[in-house]
């Protein structure tokens, strides 16, 4: 089922949540939603990139939803104080007990049958 939230954006409604319909789409959001925090704080791209220590073309890039790095997002998001959004990137994943007493230890790799 196909269905829009907040500005056109078209998402997939799962079982743990909503899947973006695209890639594009999600790296628009992120953007927008990274400028706004930067004019909230008074700070212009040059000053937001330079204390980022990135390019100012990689955030206008991030910005606009045209692509960006790992490292650039990091950077900005540590910058503004967002770290929030990198926990909800990738959080702990919790190792389930009865795995720790059959293995004794977390698995460090896929087991091929």
């Amino acid at each position: 089922m196909w269905f829009n939230i907040g500005d056109s954006l078209n998402v997939e409604r799962k079982a743990g949540g909503f899947m973006y319909k695209r890639v594009e789409e999600l790296e628009k959001i992120i953007g927008d939603q990274i400028k706004i925090i930067r004019i909230r704080e008074n700070l212009t791209q040059e000053e937001l990139s330079a204390r980022s220590k990135i390019s100012k073309s990689a955030l206008f890039n991030l910005e606009n939803g045209r692509g960006a790095t790992i490292r650039t997002l990091v950077s900005v998001l540590n910058t503004l104080g967002e770290t929030a959004w990198l926990n909800n990137l990738a959080p702990d994943v919790p190792i389930s007990p009865i795995q720790i007493m059959e293995l004794g230890k977390p698995r460090q790799r896929v087991r091929r049958k």
